[in-house]
């Protein structure tokens, strides 16, 4: 049976540096930045976002865990009192299509639920048909679209 578990200090030196090369590819995929700057900027933004790792004030890292292995994780930001925002959820290649990121999500709205939060918030990179999948079939809204064109 999956869990969310909080996300331990070990967990957490074995996600950052993964989490922030994945971002950088992410951001050059999607035409945000160039591959020269992107993992510069992603450490960047991870070192602001989470300056004391998982004991950063009003974030929440947590481990999806089935049967005492390490699935995947998830990370909640409370912006406010009453909104939180899904900065990453991440399940790892091997146990993709398989439930687990459905389960985190369902779990991490109970998580929002029981912080007082009446409202989660997330950023989906327009090119992950998967997750925009996912999110609509658990009843997320588009609230905002950002479009762009190279020109040439």
């Amino acid at each position: 049976m999956s869990t969310l578990r909080a996300m331990n200090d070990t967990e957490f030196k074995q996600y950052i540096d993964k989490a922030i090369d994945n971002y950088a590819k992410e951001r050059v995929k999607a035409g945000n930045w160039s591959e020269e700057e992107a993992i510069l900027k992603s450490r960047k933004e991870y070192t602001e976002l989470l300056p004391k790792g998982v004991k950063t004030q009003d974030n929440y890292l947590f481990s999806v865990v089935d049967k005492n292995e390490v699935v995947g994780m998830i990370w909640l930001n409370k912006e406010d009192d009453e909104v939180g925002f899904i900065c990453e959820i991440n399940i790892l290649k091997k146990y993709q299509g398989m439930g687990y990121g459905k389960y985190a999500m369902k779990e991490i709205e109970l998580v929002a639920k029981n912080l007082g939060l009446k409202k989660i918030e997330l950023h989906v990179f327009g090119h992950n048909k998967t997750a925009i999948n996912l999110y609509e079939n658990l009843e997320y809204t588009v609230t905002n679209m950002c479009m762009s064109k190279r020109l040439l």
